[in-house]
């Protein structure tokens, strides 16, 4: 499927989780809207845009299982979270509980209103290798007291590309009366997603890593019972209701319009979604699961280092860590990597744990994993 895709053909690209890939056939809409945009620019933006986000809405939200309702676009998942995390009323004191895997941007987030307000950003440690969900899950509760107001936890973790149980997590928040809210930027067709199982309060999603849409496509989707005290990052038209502009949908009008913007990538949504529901995703999601599996034989095979989870088939969809031993310098290998041999592929840190993290998407084959795994062998032996 390489053919489909625009990445150079000079790169071996192993990095499909930091921001995706986006098709050609999906790519040609995106630019199909935009242009668009600019040849009837009062009419796209001034008529149409309010009915043309709805009607991507609603696909997007029947692919996660959820209402268009509750649903609104935004341009990543860090500035939805940040318009959550501005509306909450932390006081001195409380606690918002989470992981010491979260991803970097979030955590900066949460450091910056917890330090206004006086509560206490408070990241559980979560050790490797990790065992089994029912582990982690009486492990992370521990640390739940009377000053517990939010838990906060990535669905797949960007640091350590493990899949963290978050629906019993969510469940036995709503349970205890504390706000549970999920980052699952990469979990959107990385995994099979049902927003409505997994009960979050407020789960944030991208739609341009795993789904494959254009750059700039992210949404958030809030119960009905948290949405009154959401308010908008920008004040615009879609903040008065007496204004007659609008969808008739309060929480959708307050955080979707911000005025003059390129909606394109909102819009092309639905032809990500129609790519791969052509190309039978599950399959090719469960080819690259398999390939993953493979890659990590053959690293482990030369690393000696092993996974940092008893199950992969619990812990992985398509994107894994690989520990590199001590004392090899994982910013500098990256950049041999990519400088000499033209491979694509991030370094992670976790504590004192180095890796790096490997992805899996459709266009990844054999051939590119084994041209990796020897140039790592060459650069690891010398």
């Amino acid at each position: 499927m390489k053919k489909d895709f625009l990445l150079d053909p000079e790169i071996t690209f192993l990095n499909h989780g930091s921001f995706g890939a986006c098709s050609k056939p999906v790519f040609d809409i995106y630019q199909q809207w935009q242009r668009d945009l600019e040849e009837h620019p009062i009419e796209f933006l001034g008529r149409n845009a309010i009915s043309l986000l709805a009607e991507s809405r609603e696909k997007l939200a029947n692919y996660l299982h959820c209402r268009a309702d509750n649903l609104v676009y935004f341009p990543n998942p860090t500035t939805a979270m940040n318009m959550v995390v501005r509306n909450l009323d932390l006081q001195a004191g409380d606690e918002v509980l989470t992981t010491d895997h979260e991803y970097g941007a979030m955590d900066r987030t949460w450091r910056f209103f917890c330090k206004k307000s006086r509560a206490d950003y408070v990241q559980k440690h979560i050790s490797l290798p990790v065992t089994n969900y029912t582990d982690f899950i009486e492990h992370f509760w521990q640390g739940v007291n009377a000053k517990t107001k939010v838990i906060f936890l990535s669905h797949i973790t960007s640091t350590t590309a493990l899949i963290f149980p978050v629906t019993e997590i969510c469940k036995r928040a709503r349970e205890a009366g504390i706000l549970c809210i999920i980052d699952g930027a990469h979990a959107p067709a990385q995994i099979d997603l049902n927003i409505e199982d997994v009960g979050a309060d407020i789960y944030v999603g991208a739609c341009h890593k795993w789904m494959m849409a254009p750059k700039g496509a992210a949404f958030l989707h809030a119960r009905p019972e948290v949405q009154s005290w959401l308010d908008p990052l920008v004040i615009s038209w879609g903040y008065d209701a007496e204004s007659g502009f609008g969808s008739g949908n309060q929480f959708v009008d307050y955080h979707e319009w911000q005025g003059t913007r390129d909606i394109a990538a909102f819009l092309s949504v639905p032809a990500a979604i129609a790519y791969q529901r052509e190309q039978d995703w599950s399959q090719v999601r469960s080819r690259c699961r398999n390939l993953l599996g493979v890659a990590m034989e053959k690293v482990q095979a030369i690393t000696k280092m092993p996974p940092i989870m008893q199950n992969p088939t619990e812990w992985l969809g398509q994107m894994a860590v690989l520990p590199l031993p001590k004392g090899v310098d994982g910013e500098e290998l990256k950049k041999r990597l990519y400088d000499e041999f033209h491979i694509e592929i991030p370094h992670t840190r976790w504590g004192e744990q180095s890796f790096l993290r490997i992805s899996i998407q459709s266009y990844t084959n054999e051939e590119d994993i084994d041209y990796f795994v020897n140039i790592l062998g060459v650069l690891l032996g010398s």
